[in-house]
């Protein structure tokens, strides 16, 4: 069981991976992310973070029993430069993050287009499928992406001809290198006089095109996790079309908590039903509710813990059901009869005798009355005595 599961969330894969898969999955998921291939920096860094962590034992342990809290704590958050990292584990180097050169890069590729979506915890106990609208550029249907007639560019005096301009900024004893994007030419490294740019495009060889994408979400998905679509990003002439990629973020529910693929709630019985035995139901999160017996001769206490094995979230890649755990909180009456009184007494076992004092010790006698929660200390508010009721599981992976 794992306390947290955002780093293997954001490699694909399960927390029972082994070393040699972790890092398969790692390599597939840089090389595409890589900003040298228009890929998204912030993704990368957290991909590259992910794998740092997970392929050290010792912090991959720390990770797996406490979370990422844990390793603030032990110290093992920090890491190298993740195209440091990148570098070292696959050879080559690159210029995003101000490295050294390296071998061919191929061709260029334009920038991953990457938008997050909400989904319920509903859409991902029964899978979804949405539809997502974005807009792209494309190449002009007129000039073919030339920006005017054959022959008519010229090369870019501000880049010569490159796209992007190299600065260098020195820090200390150290030299950086940025490079950023040319803002003559709009980083395609050419220029066009106006009375030769294609009246459709205004020279610009790129249209706006609004496109929709059928997004499926698969049931058991979980926060973190991607969904790519090859090619649909912008166009640019004589670039590699990148890749449009769906972050699923999941939204927090009103009823149930997810851990893994368990699920958590919890739900009030009445004194009856934990004393003597009864029935209640749970809505599931599809189009069917569980009828849960309460055995007669079994006692419920205010806050035990109970599991319905099979009842959890579908795995990801088996569908196979996690378990509900189910808090009962018991809900006492607000008064009983004095003439029922008896009965409980019959029932119930018998009370047990206020504590004996020695005789030097004089009793007061007094009264319990209702308190006002505005007045009463900050520490015995419903509030403060509340914060901390969660209950902490430990449950077996799927």
């Amino acid at each position: 069981m794992v306390r947290e599961s955002k780093l293997y969330n954001l490699l694909d894969v399960e927390s029972t991976v082994s070393q040699t898969e972790l890092k398969k999955a790692y390599r597939k998921k840089a090389l595409r992310l890589h900003p040298d291939k228009g890929g998204d920096p912030e993704l990368f860094k957290e991909v590259t973070h992910a794998y740092e962590i997970l392929s050290d034992p010792e912090k991959r342990s720390i990770y797996d029993a406490k979370g990422e809290s844990g390793l603030s704590e032990a110290g093992g958050m920090g890491g190298m430069d993740p195209q440091d990292l990148f570098s070292q584990l696959f050879g080559g180097g690159g210029g995003f993050f101000g490295g050294g050169g390296g071998g061919s890069r191929g061709p260029r590729k334009t920038k991953d287009l990457v938008h997050r979506v909400h989904v319920t915890l509903e859409d991902l106990y029964k899978g979804k499928t949405t539809k997502l609208a974005l807009t792209r550029n494309v190449l002009c249907s007129k000039c073919k992406g030339k920006g005017g007639k054959e022959g008519v560019t010229k090369t870019c005096n501000g880049c010569n001809g490159r796209g992007v301009r190299v600065t260098l900024r020195q820090m200390g004893p150290m030299i950086q290198q940025i490079q950023s994007g040319c803002d003559e030419c709009g980083g395609s490294g050419e220029t066009i006089s106006a009375k030769d740019r294609c009246t459709q495009c205004k020279g610009k060889k790129v249209l706006p095109e609004k496109k929709f994408l059928e997004v499926h979400i698969d049931k058991g998905m979980k926060g973190g996790q991607t969904i790519q679509f090859r090619g649909e990003s912008d166009q640019s002439p004589g670039a590699e079309t990148g890749d449009v990629v769906i972050v699923v973020e999941e939204k927090t529910h009103e009823r149930f908590k997810r851990q893994e693929n368990d699920l958590l709630i919890d739900i009030e019985i009445d004194l009856l039903k934990a004393l003597a035995g009864g029935e209640f139901t749970i809505k599931h999160l599809d189009d069917h509710a569980l009828l849960v017996r309460i055995e007669p001769g079994e006692v419920i206490k205010h806050g035990d813990l109970k599991v319905i094995h099979g009842q959890g979230m579908p795995s990801h890649r088996h569908h196979e059901p996690g378990d509900m755990y189910v808090k009962l909180n018991v809900v006492f009456p607000d008064s009983i009869a004095l003439e029922n009184i008896p009965y409980l007494e019959r029932a119930l076992p018998p009370r047990t005798p206020p504590k004996t004092y020695p005789k030097n010790i004089s009793i007061e006698e007094v009264s319990l009355q209702q308190t006002d929660t505005r007045s009463a200390p900050r520490e015995l508010q419903d509030d403060a005595m509340d914060e901390d009721t969660e209950p902490r599981v430990q449950c077996a992976n799927q």
